[in-house]
Protein backbone atom coordinates (compact mmCIF):
# COMPACT_ATOMS: atom_id res chain seq x y z
CA UNK A 1 0.00 0.00 0.00
CA UNK A 2 1.02 3.73 -0.39
CA UNK A 3 -0.14 6.50 0.28
CA UNK A 4 -1.13 9.77 -2.15
CA UNK A 5 1.40 11.96 -0.39
CA UNK A 6 4.27 9.28 -0.61
CA UNK A 7 3.73 9.44 -4.24
CA UNK A 8 3.66 13.08 -4.68
CA UNK A 9 6.88 14.26 -6.19
CA UNK A 10 8.63 11.08 -7.28
CA UNK A 11 10.42 11.49 -10.40
CA UNK A 12 8.28 10.26 -13.19
CA UNK A 13 10.43 8.39 -15.70
CA UNK A 14 10.03 6.83 -18.97
CA UNK A 15 10.74 2.45 -19.32
CA UNK A 16 12.29 2.47 -21.85
CA UNK A 17 15.99 4.71 -21.42
CA UNK A 18 14.85 6.62 -17.99
CA UNK A 19 14.17 10.15 -18.52
CA UNK A 20 13.11 11.87 -16.32
CA UNK A 21 9.25 13.72 -17.76
CA UNK A 22 8.45 15.30 -14.51
CA UNK A 23 7.61 14.63 -11.20
CA UNK A 24 3.89 13.33 -9.98
CA UNK A 25 1.77 16.02 -9.34
CA UNK A 26 -1.48 14.60 -7.77
CA UNK A 27 -3.93 11.42 -8.90
CA UNK A 28 -7.23 11.61 -10.39
CA UNK A 29 -9.30 9.11 -8.97
CA UNK A 30 -12.82 8.07 -10.03
CA UNK A 31 -15.20 7.99 -6.37
CA UNK A 32 -17.28 5.14 -8.36
CA UNK A 33 -15.30 2.70 -9.04
CA UNK A 34 -12.43 3.37 -6.59
CA UNK A 35 -9.61 3.50 -8.83
CA UNK A 36 -6.60 6.28 -9.73
CA UNK A 37 -7.75 6.59 -13.15
CA UNK A 38 -4.93 9.28 -14.54
CA UNK A 39 -1.71 10.65 -13.10
CA UNK A 40 -0.98 14.30 -13.27
CA UNK A 41 3.30 15.17 -13.74
CA UNK A 42 4.67 18.77 -13.84
CA UNK A 43 7.69 19.60 -15.35
CA UNK A 44 10.45 20.19 -12.63
CA UNK A 45 10.99 23.75 -13.79
CA UNK A 46 7.79 24.58 -15.75
CA UNK A 47 4.03 24.99 -14.84
CA UNK A 48 3.48 22.87 -17.47
CA UNK A 49 1.71 20.00 -16.84
CA UNK A 50 0.65 16.63 -18.55
CA UNK A 51 -1.68 13.84 -17.84
CA UNK A 52 -1.54 10.25 -18.82
CA UNK A 53 -3.85 7.67 -17.63
CA UNK A 54 -3.12 5.12 -15.25
CA UNK A 55 -2.38 2.61 -18.17
CA UNK A 56 0.56 4.53 -19.09
CA UNK A 57 2.37 3.32 -15.91
CA UNK A 58 4.40 0.83 -15.58
CA UNK A 59 4.89 0.97 -12.44
CA UNK A 60 4.85 3.10 -9.12
CA UNK A 61 7.29 2.44 -6.76
CA UNK A 62 8.78 4.26 -3.48
CA UNK A 63 11.32 6.26 -5.55
CA UNK A 64 10.03 6.84 -9.07
CA UNK A 65 7.24 6.22 -11.25
CA UNK A 66 8.17 4.52 -14.72
CA UNK A 67 5.85 4.66 -17.24
CA UNK A 68 5.72 2.86 -20.77
CA UNK A 69 4.45 5.83 -22.93
CA UNK A 70 4.34 9.82 -22.42
CA UNK A 71 1.43 10.03 -24.66
CA UNK A 72 -1.39 11.87 -23.38
CA UNK A 73 -5.28 10.33 -23.41
CA UNK A 74 -7.41 11.78 -25.93
CA UNK A 75 -9.63 13.62 -22.83
CA UNK A 76 -9.14 13.48 -19.25
CA UNK A 77 -11.77 13.23 -16.65
CA UNK A 78 -11.97 16.65 -14.11
CA UNK A 79 -9.49 16.46 -11.18
CA UNK A 80 -10.13 17.36 -8.02
CA UNK A 81 -7.73 16.96 -5.39
CA UNK A 82 -8.42 15.19 -2.60
CA UNK A 83 -6.41 16.13 -0.01
CA UNK A 84 -8.15 18.86 2.13
CA UNK A 85 -11.60 18.05 0.51
CA UNK A 86 -14.09 18.12 3.12
CA UNK A 87 -15.85 14.80 3.67
CA UNK A 88 -20.10 14.55 3.44
CA UNK A 89 -22.16 11.25 3.98
CA UNK A 90 -24.82 11.02 1.60
CA UNK A 91 -27.21 11.74 4.62
CA UNK A 92 -25.43 15.67 4.58
CA UNK A 93 -23.18 15.01 7.85
CA UNK A 94 -19.80 16.39 7.97
CA UNK A 95 -16.78 13.83 8.36
CA UNK A 96 -14.16 16.65 8.36
CA UNK A 97 -11.44 16.99 5.72
CA UNK A 98 -9.61 14.33 3.77
CA UNK A 99 -6.04 13.76 5.08
CA UNK A 100 -4.55 11.38 2.40
CA UNK A 101 -5.50 8.41 0.70
CA UNK A 102 -4.36 5.04 0.52
CA UNK A 103 -3.99 3.09 -2.61
CA UNK A 104 -2.76 0.29 -4.65
CA UNK A 105 0.26 0.81 -6.17
CA UNK A 106 0.16 -2.27 -8.83
CA UNK A 107 -3.80 -1.77 -10.14
CA UNK A 108 -4.72 2.56 -8.54
CA UNK A 109 -7.53 0.77 -6.56
CA UNK A 110 -7.79 3.00 -3.40
CA UNK A 111 -8.73 1.45 -0.47
CA UNK A 112 -9.23 3.97 2.24
CA UNK A 113 -9.64 7.26 2.40
CA UNK A 114 -7.65 8.87 5.57
CA UNK A 115 -9.22 11.69 7.96
CA UNK A 116 -8.78 13.31 11.72
CA UNK A 117 -11.43 11.09 12.49
CA UNK A 118 -10.40 7.85 10.74
CA UNK A 119 -10.16 5.67 7.76
CA UNK A 120 -13.05 5.44 5.37
CA UNK A 121 -12.59 2.61 3.73
CA UNK A 122 -12.65 2.88 -0.57
CA UNK A 123 -16.24 0.79 -0.71
CA UNK A 124 -17.76 4.15 0.52
CA UNK A 125 -17.00 6.43 -2.09
CA UNK A 126 -19.91 7.66 -4.21
CA UNK A 127 -19.00 10.61 -5.35
CA UNK A 128 -16.49 13.67 -6.03
CA UNK A 129 -16.88 17.64 -7.20
CA UNK A 130 -14.82 20.99 -5.95
CA UNK A 131 -17.00 21.03 -3.05
CA UNK A 132 -16.81 17.65 -1.58
CA UNK A 133 -15.95 14.08 -1.41
CA UNK A 134 -19.08 11.74 -0.74
CA UNK A 135 -19.39 8.91 0.88
CA UNK A 136 -22.48 6.65 2.26
CA UNK A 137 -23.40 6.97 5.43
CA UNK A 138 -22.37 4.38 7.65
Amino acid sequence: MMLFSQARGLPVLTLDDAEEIGVLKSLTVDAASGVVTHVRVGGRHSRKESVLPWGALHAVGPDAVLVRTTAAPAAAPPHHELQGLRVLTDTGDALGTVQDVVFEPETGRVESVVTARGDLPADRLLGLGDYALVVRAG
